[in-house]
């Protein structure tokens, strides 16, 4: 019996922000898996996620976005739209998000992540709240 060719899978990183058992928090670089999809009659085939959500998306614009220390309020994808933020989170490690950049927010416990907006104003993202049945490993990277 033949098999039907499967679809090539392609990856689109994303950084995790976890919490630590001492009560930090860490990146942790992941990847999701994508195939291309027809989405729409007369557009070429595009490369499809799951984003696992729990709905209510939120846009956030702000001329500064400098924060202290603080756990995510929630599990959350983080969409990059404009401008660049530094992440540092408690082992010191900073990284820079600008558009097109994904994050997974994920450390709703100890003393969380510090955010920075980095260059000219303003940031804007998405706040996409994920749904608590989602298992936050199941795309560890």
């Amino acid at each position: 019996m033949t098999q039907p060719p499967q679809e090539p899978v392609t990856t689109v990183p994303y950084t995790r922000i976890e919490a630590t058992v001492d009560g930090g928090c860490r990146f942790v670089d992941a990847a999701i898996a994508a195939v291309p999809r027809l989405v729409a009659t007369g557009v070429p085939p595009m490369l499809v996620g799951a984003l696992p959500s729990a709905g209510g998306v939120a846009y956030l614009r702000s001329e500064g976005f400098d924060s202290v220390p603080h756990p995510a309020p929630a599990v959350q994808w983080v969409v990059m739209l404009r401008g660049t933020v530094e992440v540092t989170v408690s082992t010191g490690e900073a990284r820079r998000f600008s558009p097109g950049d994904l994050l997974l927010a994920a450390d709703v416990t100890g003393v969380g992540h510090r955010s920075a907006g980095v260059g000219a104003a303003p940031f804007e993202c998405l706040f996409i709240p994920v749904d608590p049945s989602w298992d936050v490993l199941a795309l560890k990277g």
